[in-house]
């Protein structure tokens, strides 16, 4: 089993087969816009602006679970990540990343780097990154800048 098996409702609704990122770097990302760590989307946007011809995506998933601090509509967290960050890489609907409810991406990330962490995501901002096969190689703590993933990132490419 790979990220590749997977499917996803992207930020519009439309369902996204995570087989069509086959043979690309990926960081899947559990994301906020009213947390501390919001301003970690200027350094996704920066390594996606870097990387992306490259063949290195970024998803982002935002999620409500952490201090409610993703309570607006797919469509004004869409606003809101373009508008202040310019986000240009793909953004997917809201989801739970932790419980009974979490999305099967997340509950299979988790399952793949569970030794770490106790298999739960602790805080928005999470960072999973993925080799051209689909594998989880690294999961990346919330306060991790996404800058500060570079080496690995330039390393899988």
């Amino acid at each position: 089993m790979s990220v590749y098996d997977f499917k996803a409702n992207d930020i519009k609704g439309e369902e996204i087969n995570l087989s069509d990122y086959k043979g690309k770097v990926l960081m899947i990302v559990n994301t906020a816009s009213e947390c501390g760590l919001t301003p970690q989307f200027e350094g996704l946007e920066e390594l996606y602006q870097e990387y992306g011809d490259q063949g290195f995506e970024i998803l982002g998933f935002p999620c409500n679970q952490f201090a409610n601090q993703d309570s607006g509509t797919n469509e004004e967290i869409k606003e809101f990540c373009q508008l202040n960050y310019g986000v240009s890489f793909k953004m997917f609907e809201k989801i739970k990343v932790n419980g009974n409810d979490a999305h099967p991406l997340f509950k299979f990330l988790k399952k793949e780097t569970g030794s770490l962490l106790g298999g739960i995501i602790k805080w928005n901002f999470t960072k999973f990154l993925i080799d051209r096969e689909g594998n989880v190689v690294n999961r990346y703590a919330p306060t991790t800048e996404p800058t500060k993933t570079r080496a690995d990132i330039e390393e899988l490419l």
